[in-house]
């Protein structure tokens, strides 16, 4: 091809697998990636965490705590920012064992009407940038999981919080959302923009795991 990036390779297994460098721990199968340390934060110090384990990158330790609800063991961690880095901690997080990611993120708004705060469950991800491409063949979107959709909007509508259900477009430069884009975006169908539900709706198809977002 002209363009690298549409050369995908469907070989499931790479030279460097994440269950090569992460040390196997007891992990849960449930596991929520949260976008916004703040909140985490505050749960570490509220329930006096410590970290079940840790995975690394340059720019340090990226710890995963553990909390417990209903019954139910749940991880607990920082999803990192900009696709590349969180398609990366959500590989080495299915690989100790999580099952069922919930991702929860902010957005910015294509639509002026939508208000700060308002719930966006996306339906699916327009591919502009490069790491889902590595994940799943060239295309122009990716879909999210179904039964996630399903998941998400049950519980949303059991605790009585109102939503917006639409298109999200992942784009890796944030100076680039140009007045033309965004028209177009809007066109297609986008409600919100972001960095990463691309790539991690596409590491969840490829690995075969429950990814859903928020």
């Amino acid at each position: 091809h002209d363009l690298p990036l549409l050369e995908f390779d469907p070989e499931r297994s790479a030279l460097i697998e994440p269950h090569h460098t992460i040390a196997p721990v007891s992990f849960p199968e449930l596991a929520v990636a949260c976008f916004f340390k703040d909140v985490i934060d505050d749960i570490v110090l509220r329930d006096n965490l410590v970290p079940l384990t840790a995975q690394r990158s340059e720019m340090g330790q990226h710890p995963i705590y553990e909390i417990t609800y209903r019954k139910r063991r749940i991880a607990i961690f920082h999803a990192g920012s900009g696709a590349p880095l969180s398609a990366g901690l959500l590989e080495g997080a299915i690989a100790l064992g999580a099952r069922v990611i919930i991702a929860c993120g902010g957005a910015g708004v294509l639509d002026p009407a939508i208000p700060l705060g308002q719930i966006i469950v996306p339906t699916a991800a327009i591919r502009d940038e490069g790491t889902s491409y590595h994940y799943l063949p060239p295309g122009r979107e990716v879909a999210a999981n179904p039964l996630g959709l399903e998941i998400l909007r049950e519980v949303l509508e059991c605790q009585g919080h109102p939503y917006l259900s639409g298109k999200t477009w992942t784009t890796d430069a944030i100076f680039r959302e140009t007045r033309s884009k965004i028209q177009a975006r809007r066109a297609e169908g986008a409600i919100v923009v972001e960095m990463e539900t691309a790539a991690l709706f596409a590491v969840g198809a490829f690995r075969n795991v429950l990814v859903a977002q928020l």
